[in-house]
């Protein structure tokens, strides 16, 4: 198996997958071992073709390493892959389409696609249950008007507004992790629900005076409001500041990294920033190994397209 504490440098990956061979190899021996399986009957032992390819001897179907992957139907070589999941992951915040080009030699076009096929790894779990001290928030991501034409600025967008820009629902756990989802709208009525699926009964929600919150089940949770429109911004413990916190990394990500995004593809980009503060005290090596795990499972994409269109 593969020693992932190894790669700690762009170098060393690039030294150990040095051939294209081994590239499938390690994907081989990742998800298989030594006892290849069928992804389409489930059979054991399938044998290997002269051509590199499997068969499988119970439905007579051919197929490779990269069935099921984010690597099936590719061009790209298997090379370029590893090296950009390195530098996606090694990067605290992330990096751009046109120095990931430049940095493994291919056009910004492609560049752009691994990243979006590698964002596809980072989805959050639905799953996860925050406990203790939770604060939530919520983001307006968009273009300032300030920053354009006074003839093409749109009138009232200031504060919560969302002519202009889209909101995002951040949930975090002190010490833990943070949860942060795309949104139509910050009413209760869209974020009450966030609230029960991703934070357990017991807790303490720590919120701002936005009145969507007034709706909070007292009998689950206890609810401590910080009144920033009155510049109450800590009350003793009582405090928001870790979720802006991840705002502002998710914020400096967009503008310093990215520059502009669409709100098409929003909630890949704030999957990414969660992906990176939850893995904040992991080392390069052990996000990489992680990336590649996901890597080679079956990833579903239509499914990824289904939750993009209703988010």
């Amino acid at each position: 198996m593969i020693n992932f504490s190894k790669f700690n440098s762009l170098y060393s990956v690039a030294t150990y997958f040095n051939t294209e061979e081994k590239c499938q190899q390690a994907i081989v021996e990742s998800r298989w071992g030594d006892d290849v399986v069928c992804p389409s009957c489930g059979k054991h032992h399938c044998h290997k073709r002269a051509d590199g390819r499997f068969c499988c001897s119970e439905c007579h179907k051919n197929f490779s390493e990269k069935v099921g992957t984010i690597f099936e139907n590719t061009k790209i070589d298997l090379r370029k892959w590893f090296m950009a999941m390195y530098l996606i992951s090694s990067h605290k915040k992330g990096i751009s389409s046109h120095q990931l080009a430049r940095v493994i030699d291919m056009t910004q076009k492609t560049a752009w696609f691994i990243l979006h096929k590698i964002r596809t790894l980072f989805a959050q779990d639905d799953t996860i249950a925050l406990e203790g001290d939770v604060e939530c928030d919520e983001a307006y991501i968009g273009g300032k008007e300030k920053n354009k034409h006074e003839s093409r600025r749109t009138p009232g967008t200031q504060g919560r507004s969302t002519k202009t820009k889209t909101p995002v629902f951040g949930m975090v756990q002190r010490g833990g992790k943070v949860i942060a989802v795309k949104c139509e709208k910050t009413d209760g009525a869209t974020l009450l629900p966030l609230i029960g699926q991703f934070i357990a009964e017991g807790s303490n929600v720590y919120t701002d005076e936005l009145n969507s919150y007034n709706g909070i089940d007292e009998t689950k949770y206890t609810h401590k409001v910080v009144n920033h429109g009155r510049n109450e911004y800590v009350k003793g413990g009582d405090f928001t500041d870790t979720i802006e916190g991840f705002w502002g990394t998710l914020k400096h990500m967009i503008e310093g990294i990215y520059h502009y995004i669409t709100s098409k593809y929003l909630q890949r980009y704030v999957d990414e920033a969660v992906y990176r503060y939850n893995c904040r005290k992991m080392k390069g090596c052990d996000c990489f190994r992680d990336m590649f795990t996901a890597s080679i499972g079956v990833v579903n994409y239509s499914m990824v397209q289904m939750l993009e269109m209703a988010a």
